[in-house]
């Protein structure tokens, strides 16, 4: 450099880098099994979400006519625990990163 200084690249911590891993959005993901009835997916997703009858019916169409339905964005920690209560159920569920 000119003036005979030299440049320091800024760089996030350790500490910084896992917070914002563990902040990006999650989404769960259930998926068609050839296993539940389209009832029961409906009462599951009623349970688990706290949705109202019309809100688990459109996802469990979604799941049946589509193969998956995005039920949830969450933090990571809130999708590991949605995934975990779906499979308490029998439900086919992943979560994956959209950040």
């Amino acid at each position: 450099m000119p003036d005979g200084k030299t440049s320091v690249v800024p760089f996030l911590d350790v500490e910084e880098k896992v917070r914002e891993a563990w902040s990006k959005g999650f989404q769960v993901i259930v998926w068609n099994d050839p296993v539940n009835l389209m009832t029961y997916v409906t009462h599951v997703f009623q349970k688990v979400f706290g949705w109202n009858l019309e809100k688990a019916q459109k996802h469990m169409l979604e799941v049946h006519e589509n193969g998956k339905s995005a039920v949830a964005s969450e933090t990571r920690e809130v999708a590991e625990h949605y995934v975990h209560l779906l499979h308490q159920y029998g439900l086919t569920a992943t979560m994956e990163s959209v950040g």
